[in-house]
């Protein structure tokens, strides 16, 4: 039952992540081509610096629990079960993802955007095991 529920929802829910990537929260194309690439840093420095909490619990917060879904993509994709085989599909994927904001200037080439992005997909991944102990297959 939720192995079908997410294969049904996973695409418009990645269609729905890719246009918030691009489009959305006001976003606008840059005059130039922007890049972050101080790993953690950066974010600290985005903590330190920002004056409202709430900014910080959607931009921290939601790099990493808005790519949870994707830990379950072992449901659709066999070999994508393989914890080392998703991070290294998925960080492929967001490296490109990433490249595609910074060269259409739709948004920042940020390193630490791929590390909590990826940091979420493994909570993802650690939530689908524990799923698939707790319930039966024939629940899932």
């Amino acid at each position: 039952m939720l192995k079908k529920f997410y294969k049904i929802i996973i695409v418009p829910y990645t269609l729905f992540l890719l246009y918030l990537m691009f489009l959305g929260m006001g976003r606008f194309q840059y005059e130039d081509h922007q890049i972050t690439i101080k790993p953690v840093f950066s974010t600290l420095e985005f903590i330190h610096n920002s004056i409202d909490p709430r900014s910080i619990l959607i931009i921290v917060l939601g790099n990493i629990i808005m790519f949870i879904p994707f830990g379950f993509l072992g449901w659709i994709f066999q070999q994508l079960e393989d914890l080392k085989t998703l991070l290294y599909s998925f960080i492929s994927t967001i490296i490109i993802v990433e490249a595609l904001q910074y060269f259409t200037r739709m948004g920042i080439f940020e390193v630490d955007d791929i590390i909590l992005n990826t940091f979420g997909v493994y909570l993802g991944w650690l939530l689908r095991r524990l799923i698939e102990k707790r319930f039966s297959r024939s629940v899932l």
